[in-house]
C-alpha cells in the first residue's frame, strides 16, 4: 500500500491511538492526584530556563499549566484545569481527577466491547441525573445575612485547608470573605490588591481598607496630605532635550545653548503650570518625573509620584474615581481623584504610600507577609482561588457540604439511575459512578487512611435518608459535614462535574492520532 503521509509524520489507528489517549490523560491525573484534599502534597517545579527559576505549588492548573506535554490527550485535561480556573477558580485538581478517572473506567469499558458511543452516552445520562441530585441538595441562604456570612467563611476554610494557608485559614478566611462583601457582588478581583512583601510570618498579613501604591514620596514633598485631589496622569515630564529624533541644532555661541535650553525650561514650567491649574494637591505619573518639575511641584505644595506602574495607576483611577489624563489643556474635562487621607506607612523594610477614605468604597489592599518569595508567590495564588470562588458564590449562593459528601451523592442518584436503565448503558452509567466515588478514595488515600473501609462506610451512611457524612481527615474516619463546617460552592462543583465529562467524551470520540512531519528547512 502507497504510504498516505510524508516521511516523518506518524498515524496510529484504533486501538493504539485510544490506548495513547487513554494512557496520557490517566497519567496526568495520577501526577495531580497526589494534591487533592486537605492531607494533599505540593509539588516542586523547577524551570530549566535561564535563572531555574523553582516554584512549589498545590494549585493543579499552576501544576498543569508549566508542564510541556507531547500528549494530545493530556493537553485536553491541561486545558480544562486552565478553564477551570479562569471560570470559577477552585477545584482544578478535582476536574483533571475526575476525568481521569472517567476515562479509566472508560478504558475497562472498551476492552469488553462496547462501543465508546454508547459509554458516551451513558455518561451524559449519568451527567445530568448526578447534577439534578445536586440541586436537590443545595442550601441557599441568600435571604439571611449572618448565615450566608458563615456559609462564606466556611467556603474559604475549605477552599483554604488544602492550600499551604491551612494552619491559618480562620485569619485568611476573615481577609477573604471582608474582601470580597467590599466588591457588593461583582466579581471583578481588579479592585482587589494583593501586595507581597517578604518579611514576617503568614500571619501578619492583613487587609487594608484603601489603596496601597508600592513607591516612595520623593524629597522635599509633603509627607501627609489630607482630603487630595488626585491627578492620575501618563504623560512624559522629563523635556529638557529636543525631543525629535535626529534633529540637529547649529548654533554660532554659547549663550545661544542657554537660550535653548531657557526655552525648554520655559516649555516644561508651562506644562507644570497647567497641571497645577487643576488645583490638585497630588500628581501620580507613569513615567519618570525630572528634577526640575519635581522642584515645581514640591513648591507648589503638590505630593508629586512618579514611575508608579501601569497596574498600580490604574487601579488607582479606578479607586479614587479619576481618569488617567495625558493632556492638560482643559482642566475642567479631566476628572479627578478623590480620597480623604495620603500618608507614608512602614510595610517591614519598605515604604508605600497609603491612600485612605477612597470614593469606591469596594477597593481593599491585602498585604501579605511571609517567610520567603515561593511561601508568598503560593500563598498568592490560594488566596486568589478562595477570593474567585467567594465572588462566584456571592453571585450564585448556592452551597453544599464538602469532603467527598456531594461525590457520594451523586454516585448514589447515578447508581439508582443504573438500576432503571436497560441495554449496555447502563455498564456505563455505573462505571461514572464508580469514578465518583473516586474521589473521595483519592481524599483518604492522600491523608494516609484506609480508602477502602471509609467508602465503604460512607456509601452504607448515604443509604440512610439525607446524610451529611463524609470523610473527616482530620480524627480520620466518617463525620459529619455540617457540623465540621466543611462547605463548597455548587458552582464549582458543577464546573467539574460537567467539564471533566466533557474532555472524557471528548478523548473518548479519538480512533485515530496523526502527528504531521515537520516542516523541512529549504537547503536540508
Amino acid at each position: 500500500v502507497e504510504r498516505l503521509f510524508k516521511d516523518e509524520a506518524t498515524e496510529e489507528k484504533g486501538e493504539r491511538a485510544r490506548m495513547a489517549s487513554f494512557i496520557g490523560a490517566i497519567a496526568i491525573a495520577d501526577l495531580v492526584k497526589t494534591t487533592l484534599g486537605p492531607k494533599g502534597m505540593d509539588k516542586i517545579l523547577q524551570s530549566t530556563g535561564r535563572g531555574r527559576s523553582v516554584t512549589v505549588t498545590n494549585d493543579g492548573a499552576t501544576i498543569l499549566k508549566s508542564l510541556h506535554i507531547d500528549n494530545p490527550a493530556a493537553k485536553v485535561l491541561v486545558d480544562i484545569s486552565k478553564v477551570q480556573d479562569d471560570e470559577v477558580g477552585d477545584g482544578t485538581t478535582s476536574v483533571v481527577v475526575l476525568a481521569g478517572e472517567l476515562l479509566r473506567e472508560a478504558e475497562k469499558l472498551v476492552a469488553t466491547k462496547i462501543h465508546p458511543m454508547t459509554i458516551i452516552a451513558g455518561y451524559r445520562m449519568a451527567a445530568e441525573c448526578a447534577r439534578n441530585a445536586l440541586l436537590q441538595r443545595v442550601m441557599d441562604n441568600k435571604e439571611d445575612a449572618e448565615k450566608f456570612k458563615a456559609d462564606l467563611m466556611k467556603i474559604a476554610m475549605t477552599t483554604l485547608s488544602s492550600k499551604i494557608l491551612s494552619q491559618d485559614k480562620e485569619h485568611f478566611a476573615k481577609l477573604a470573605v471582608d474582601a470580597v462583601m467590599r466588591l457588593k457582588g461583582s466579581t471583578n478581583l481588579e479592585s482587589i490588591q494583593i501586595i507581597k512583601k517578604p518579611g514576617g510570618s503568614l500571619r501578619d498579613s492583613f487587609l487594608d481598607e484603601g489603596f496601597i501604591l508600592d513607591k516612595k514620596i520623593g524629597i522635599g514633598q509633603p509627607k501627609r496630605i489630607e482630603n487630595a485631589k488626585i491627578l492620575v496622569a501618563n504623560t512624559a515630564m522629563d523635556t529638557d532635550k529636543v525631543k525629535i529624533y535626529g534633529a540637529r541644532v547649529r548654533v554660532d555661541s554659547m549663550s545661544r545653548v542657554a537660550e535653548i535650553e531657557t526655552a525648554e525650561k520655559e516649555k516644561m514650567r508651562e506644562k507644570v503650570q497647567k497641571i497645577i491649574a487643576h488645583g490638585i494637591n497630588c500628581f501620580v505619573n507613569r513615567q519618570l518625573i525630572y528634577n526640575f518639575p519635581e522642584e515645581l511641584f514640591a513648591d507648589a505644595g503638590i505630593l508629586a509620584i512618579e514611575h508608579a506602574d501601569f497596574d498600580g495607576i490604574e487601579r488607582l483611577a479606578l479607586v479614587t474615581g479619576g481618569e488617567i489624563a495625558s493632556t492638560f489643556d482643559n482642566p475642567e474635562s479631566v476628572k479627578l481623584g478623590h480620597c480623604k487621607l495620603i500618608e507614608e506607612i512602614m510595610i517591614g523594610e519598605d515604604k508605600l504610600i497609603h491612600f485612605s477614605g477612597v470614593a469606591m468604597g469596594q477597593a481593599c489592599t491585602i498585604v501579605l507577609r511571609g517567610a520567603s518569595n515561593h511561601v508568598l508567590d503560593e500563598a498568592e495564588r490560594s488566596l486568589h482561588d478562595a477570593l474567585c470562588v467567594l465572588s462566584q458564590t456571592v453571585n450564585d449562593s448556592r452551597v453544599l457540604l464538602g469532603g467527598g459528601w456531594p461525590e457520594m451523592v451523586m454516585a448514589q442518584a447515578v447508581d439508582e439511575l443504573a438500576r432503571k436503565t436497560p441495554g449496555k448503558k447502563s455498564l456505563a452509567i455505573e462505571a461514572f459512578s464508580r469514578a465518583l466515588i473516586a474521589i473521595p478514595t483519592i481524599i483518604a488515600d492522600n491523608a494516609g487512611l484506609d480508602s477502602a473501609d471509609l467508602v465503604a462506610q460512607l456509601r452504607a451512611e448515604h443509604h440512610k435518608e439525607t446524610s451529611n457524612a463524609g470523610i473527616d481527615v482530620i480524627s480520620g474516619s466518617v463525620g459529619d459535614m455540617a457540623e465540621l463546617g466543611i462547605s463548597e460552592a455548587f458552582k464549582v462543583k458543577q464546573a467539574v462535574l460537567l467539564s471533566a465529562t466533557e474532555a472524557a467524551e471528548m478523548i473518548l470520540r479519538v480512533d485515530e492520532i496523526i502527528t504531521c512531519a515537520p516542516r523541512r528547512r529549504e537547503g536540508m
